[in-house]
């Protein structure tokens, strides 16, 4: 039964010899921090809203965001480097803890982002010095009337004569905003029209022009209004103008909205100590709470969507680190991260929760924070809505229109993600092309469940060859949503499969997994059959998709036992 306990993150047992010696010691430290720090404490400064000096203080000791966060070109030292692998591993450590540590990390990678892609030299080597003193970022992107709508940014920027810039405007839900050693601002210039006038510039919270507002949110987690008062712009810290402020803006989102899916993963882990634990040592009836047949299916299910979320985000980590200009699949796989991992977290913690009821309200638990915690993330750096939108983009081409790429290993490799800050224009998504979905699904055509989600993957083809949405149906967002809710199940169940052949993952965890990725398609497809915009051909197909997992009440049992094995294998001390 140890696979079920090594399949998650555990503080007791957690080695990532996977990683580097600094990447390894760096990480173990981080685990060490929290554990001597303890549960009590961790939970009376989330229910306190306190401000996470000691964290920070921490993490500049041990130089652990300048370590993973500056990347080789602007490195001082021979361990810094832009390592997606080892900076997902980190976000997982994070929201294992608590959302407002990994907060303060996350805004600090999006503030860098127009930095790190930017050519001016002066402002990088700032950065690079500010990470250096354990400083933090902030990204001055959304505002309060228009949202993160940067067309119709209010930030105005008015030449000066010598070159630079008076800047006047506000800016609203920027996280980090009251304490960033660097905050990078979008504005627009007075004297330009168009996307000629964008500018992406850097500003100091500490400025006297700069006007820190207010924390917009009730939370330890910074989340700011701030208000630039005539705030001098000077050409060393111009980072971006024109289009390319623009696409940094767009590429910096890239970077940083992968972040959400490992972070929610951490969530889930943690709670899910609590949660089993619970409902293992409850009493009810005279009975284990785990003694009831729809308390182990809730469970079970909640465990494998959990190993799902590992998988995927594993798998994609290896196409972020591998991308280039002649491959961009990784643009995708984004966006999957950012709706599909997290919206799963959501599902994994409501399962939990209607096991363990009250306990879950219960001030002395973590599982209380992280049942709102982890309603965050899917709402962050856009809504589900937004990313379904962007996946829907690339259906076609995916499903249909595969071409050969040199197969993509598992990339743990010490090595700089330079492409990532190199990604150039932030369109053309519809010409972006994958490998052919079908050979992950066909190494696993012996197992029950993936080859009966392999039928209904089959038939999202048929949907889109035959029935798909026509011009005035394209206008109709809510019908669109339910088709990119079921390509989005075939583009995850595609790297679940990839990872678990590169992982060596059991066959049986992996059928109780497709069951319930099945049991989903299904659902979604009846979801596309009720739409008031949907045509006869489409409501006959979706009816047609749905289909009954492979029981195997055997099988179910045995993964029941791994989920049961979970209990007592991790609680945070005091």
């Amino acid at each position: 039964m140890a696979e079920s306990a090594s399949l998650l993150f555990n503080p007791r047992t957690y080695d990532p010899e996977h990683f580097d010696p600094e990447t390894r010691r760096l990480l173990r430290a981080t685990v060490d921090w929290f554990e001597a720090r303890g549960k009590r404490r961790l939970i009376e400064d989330y229910r306190s809203r306190a401000w996470l000096g000691d964290f920070l203080d921490f993490a500049a000791r041990e130089g652990l965001f300048a370590t993973f966060l500056t990347p080789a070109s602007a490195a001082g030292k021979d361990d810094q480097r832009w390592d997606t692998a080892r900076i997902a591993a980190l976000n997982e450590i994070f929201g294992f803890y608590g959302l407002d540590y990994w907060y303060a990390w996350q805004v600090t990678i999006l503030g860098l982002g127009p930095v790190w892609q930017s050519d001016n030299a002066e402002a990088r080597a700032r950065a690079a010095e500010l990470l250096a003193q354990g400083e933090v970022f902030a990204f001055g992107l959304s505002e309060k009337t228009h949202g993160a709508d940067i067309y119709s940014t209010d930030m105005l920027l008015t030449p000066d004569g010598d070159g630079g810039f008076r800047a006047s405007g506000s800016k609203y839900y920027i996280g980090n905003g009251n304490a960033a050693g660097l905050v990078s601002v979008f504005g627009r210039r007075t004297d330009v029209e168009g996307p000629d006038g964008y500018v992406f510039f850097a500003a100091d919270s500490r400025h006297e022009a700069y006007r820190l507002v207010k924390n917009v949110v009730d939370s330890s987690k910074y989340v700011s209004e701030f208000r630039l008062a005539d705030y001098p712009v000077a050409p060393a810290d111009i980072l971006h103008t024109g289009r390319a402020a623009f696409d940094a803006a767009l590429n910096t989102v890239n970077v940083g909205k992968f972040n959400l899916c490992t972070a929610s993963i951490g969530i889930c882990e943690h709670a899910m100590y609590e949660a089993v634990t619970h409902a293992s040592n409850r009493i009810l009836y005279g009975r284990p709470v785990t003694a009831f047949p729809h308390v182990r299916r809730e469970l079970t299910d909640a465990y494998v969507r959990l190993v799902g979320m590992k998988l995927f985000s594993d798998r994609a980590v290896d196409y972020f680190r591998s991308a280039g200009p002649d491959d961009r699949r990784y643009l995708l796989f984004n966006p999957m991260t950012k709706m599909k991992v997290t919206t799963e977290g959501e599902k994994v913690i409501d399962l939990m929760w209607d096991v363990i009821a009250a306990k879950g309200f219960e001030k002395d638990n973590y599982f209380a924070q992280a049942a709102i915690e982890i309603r965050g993330l899917p709402k962050l750096e856009g809504t589900v809505h937004v990313n379904l939108a962007l996946i829907l983009k690339f259906m076609r081409n995916h499903l249909l229109n595969p071409v050969e790429y040199p197969a993509v290993p598992t990339r743990l490799d010490a090595s700089d993600d330079a492409f990532l800050f190199q990604q150039g224009p932030a369109r053309g998504l519809g010409s972006v092309r994958f490998h052919d979905w079908r050979t992950a699904f066909d190494a696993y055509a012996e197992v029950p469940n993936v080859a009966r989600f392999r039928e209904q993957a089959d038939a999202l083809c048929t949907f889109v060859e035959t029935a798909a949405p026509d011009e005035e149906q394209s206008r109709d967002l809510d019908l669109l949503l339910a088709v990119g809710q079921l390509f989005a199940l075939v583009v995850h169940g595609q790297l679940i499969l990839e990872q678990a052949r590169l992982t060596g993952l059991d066959e049986e965890l992996l059928d109780e997994l497709f069951a319930v990725l099945v049991r989903d398609f299904s659902a979604h497809a009846v979801e596309l059959h009720g739409k008031d915009s949907a045509t006869e051909d489409q409501q006959n197909w979706a009816l047609g998709a749905v289909r009954r997992p492979v029981v195997d009440t055997a099988r179910s049992t045995r993964i029941w036992e791994r989920v049961e094995a979970l209990s007592g294998a991790y609680e945070m001390g005091q």
